[in-house]
């Protein structure tokens, strides 16, 4: 399942790896198209929280006047949601899209010949029996073993070109770094090995660094954030570190590529969408959210109609008119026994209508 997910992900890093010849450039292009297509509905989310921002007075106001009766409370802010045109719940979907897609960057520079090449299983299975008769033995981490079967295929390309249809020529070097190593296998030859230690070393912290300033812009921008919403924001850039110390480096660049671009983005939406709910402030658009909320309120009277129709119904005495009558007689006469059926103190010994007279001629 998860090659069919990956599959347009990695159709557009092999995009921008055969036009720029770096994996590098790939990633952070790769990035930028994500953050274009999520844009319009990244939009509409951050339009409703700051609109949520501004009501913060309005909806303290029905939380302290309605503390006693939760049910009323609620009742006024959804009243409230509805006649500002807000939908408290439009940004929890789209925070949740970035975690598929980092899934599956990952599966794609863990596994470049499976995923980002999408070749077969036989296909790996035909690389790697070449690449062992020419020597070539992974000791590794076996998570990462086709990233030492393409680096070795890179290092020996003229024995592997043409023989598999959809095989890539990889190349994961980057400003002079390796970007499918791991950083913490490097500690051990720190602090030599130059920059290509070092970089790699730096990568995970400048990865948190772009992701704490884009937590403060944030809370900046949304300052009504609850302790476990700070707490969250603290929280992932020391993820981060943690994290990109243990996976290739080419995630820390897509981490830093993906935290730079939205603190760019952040900075000019929050700008750009204050300015717009200024402008809705006019006559005209306060006419078009009194539109929607008497549209709303008109939806609300049919539905609560209905219910009392129903109800009304279902509280009516079941059965048809005939027995209610006999219930009725029934029960003005005192007893609904038919006493030629008594035997003794069992009042249908002989059923409700026995009749002593029923097969006499």
């Amino acid at each position: 399942m998860w090659k069919y997910i990956c599959a347009p992900f990695a159709w557009i890093m092999r995009l921008f790896y055969s036009l720029t010849g770096s994996y590098g450039l790939a990633i952070i292009l790769f990035t930028l198209v994500v953050k274009l297509v999520l844009l319009p509905f990244q939009l509409k989310s951050k339009k409703s929280m700051l609109r949520m921002n501004r009501m913060q007075g309005k909806i303290k106001d029905i939380q302290t006047r309605y503390a006693n009766d939760k049910q009323r409370q609620q009742e006024e802010m959804a009243e409230l949601y509805a006649k500002e045109g807000v939908n408290p719940m439009s940004g929890c979907l789209w925070s949740l899209i970035p975690f598929p897609i980092l899934i599956a960057l990952y599966n794609i520079i863990r596994q470049p010949l499976g995923y980002f090449m999408m070749l077969s299983d036989d296909a790996v299975k035909g690389i790697r029996k070449i690449a062992t008769g020419m020597g070539w033995s992974y000791s590794g981490n076996n998570a990462y073993e086709q990233i030492g079967l393409a680096k070795f295929v890179h290092e020996n390309w003229s024995s592997f070109q043409g023989k598999f249809s959809g095989l890539v020529d990889l190349d994961y070097n980057f400003l002079g770094l390796d970007l499918s190593a791991v950083a913490n296998t490097k500690f051990n030859v720190f602090p030599g090995g130059g920059w290509a230690v070092w970089g790699l070393l730096l990568l995970p912290l400048i990865a948190a660094g772009t992701q704490m300033l884009l937590s403060v812009i944030s809370m900046r921008a949304n300052p009504t954030t609850n302790g476990s919403g700070k707490g969250m924001m603290y929280m992932m850039p020391l993820l981060t570190i943690v994290w990109g110390m243990m996976f290739p480096a080419a995630l820390c660049v897509y981490w830093i590529a993906n935290s730079g671009l939205q603190v760019v983005q952040e900075l000019i939406l929050n700008k750009r969408i204050n300015a717009i709910l200024d402008r809705e402030e006019t006559d005209k658009e306060r006419e078009k959210r009194e539109k929607r909320y008497a549209k709303y309120q008109k939806q609300k009277e049919m539905m609560a109609q209905q219910q009392e129709r129903y109800g009304s119904r279902s509280q009516q005495p079941q059965g048809s008119k005939k027995k209610l009558q006999q219930r009725k007689e029934s029960n003005r006469s005192g007893s609904s026994t038919n006493e030629n059926g008594r035997v003794g103190q069992r009042p249908y010994a002989r059923g409700r209508s026995f009749s002593e007279d029923h097969y006499k001629e």
